[in-house]
């Protein structure tokens, strides 16, 4: 996810789409970012516990 949401961010910028693509991306990365962060403090995301 977070990978996907650098990718539209810099396709947001460079390429002539809507711009909406780097809306949707920095989105994407903001999210990727708190369940990554969630994950590694122990935290179970979406009911799963990992042991």
């Amino acid at each position: 996810m977070i990978i996907l949401g650098i990718i539209l961010i810099v396709l947001g910028y460079v390429a002539p789409v809507p711009a909406f693509v780097a809306t949707i991306g920095w989105i994407l990365l903001a999210v990727g970012l708190i369940l990554t962060i969630l994950g590694a403090v122990g935290r179970p995301v979406g009911r799963k516990t990992y042991f």
